[in-house]
């Protein structure tokens, strides 16, 4: 075979461009990406690791006669292109932002000829060494995105927004038993102060953050997993703290039931992030 006939494809991950095509695939399947995207794409796989200025994409994908706002125009053009991979900028894998300078590729990249053998390209970024230097097994301690399965977004607003509901239905009724509590508390752990104080702070503070998260949800608001992941730490706290609201019920429900419900919801925070990595994953449309 001639190198003239030779197709080129460029790999990483569980995706493949063709840059003779214009295509784009994950997993076989085809992703729709429109030709800006897919050209800034093409840029950043030919340079792995390395910085791709945003006057380079400028002149790349503009012409100097073009008037168009860049600064805007550009940005769209990197949101459209994350939202096909299922990337963040806030915790990319793929493309790192610099700020006020330009846009990085991670990972590793190979390139595949009819005919030859694939050739490696990996990214010098501090990222792609981390990720390089994974276990084999690919164990980590929290869910990576590649590792979950896509799921429609419809039915992860749903179960996310339910999650808060729990939650907001947990401070709602504390507050408004408030008195109950407290001597229950009192009970249960004698007259400390801090029981009831931090009962009282960490609802206070949890209805606000519940109420965001639901309206992200309800309204499906863009990039919310990256919001979340942004509240985790708070969120984390919170839930862990949360996790012990089954044992306010211990008269009703007894110790048996109250551990068993407690243990479920400690992994809450952590299905809450999973949940949103699913929707991520079903975010490009294949054709």
């Amino acid at each position: 075979m001639t190198a003239a006939g030779r197709k080129r494809i460029l790999r990483f991950g569980a995706y493949e461009a063709d840059p003779a095509t214009g295509e784009l695939r994950k997993s076989g399947m085809r992703v729709r990406l429109q030709d800006q995207p897919f050209a800034v794409l093409m840029i950043l796989l030919e340079r792995p690791g390395e910085l791709v200025t945003r006057e380079e994409l400028r002149q790349k994908l503009w012409p100097a006669d073009t008037f168009v706002d860049f600064d805007h125009g550009l940005n769209t053009v990197i949101n459209k292109l994350r939202e096909a991979l299922g990337d963040s900028a806030t915790s990319p894998r793929f493309i790192e932002t610099l700020a006020r300078r330009g846009y990085r590729f991670l990972g590793t990249v190979q390139t595949v000829e009819n005919g030859g053998a694939p050739q490696v390209a990996e990214a010098a970024s501090t990222a792609a060494r981390l990720e390089d230097a994974a276990p084999s097994d690919g164990v980590t301690v929290l869910t990576q995105p590649e590792e979950v399965p896509a799921v429609s977004r419809k039915y992860v607003r749903v179960l996310f927004a339910l999650l808060q509901v729990m939650y907001l239905v947990f401070y709602l009724v504390a507050l408004a038993r408030l008195p109950h509590v407290e001597a229950l508390l009192r009970h249960l752990l004698g007259h400390a102060f801090w029981p009831e104080t931090l009962l009282v702070v960490t609802a206070v503070a949890g209805v606000p953050i519940r109420l965001y998260l639901l309206a992200g949800a309800a309204f499906d608001i863009r990039n919310l997993s990256a919001k979340f992941h942004r509240l985790l730490p708070a969120v984390f706290v919170l839930d862990e703290l949360w996790a012990l609201a089954p044992f306010l019920l211990l008269p009703q429900i007894g110790i048996g039931l109250a551990l068993a419900a407690t243990a479920a919801l400690i992994y809450a925070p952590f299905s809450q992030r999973t949940l949103l990595l699913m929707g991520d994953r079903s975010a490009p449309a294949a054709e």
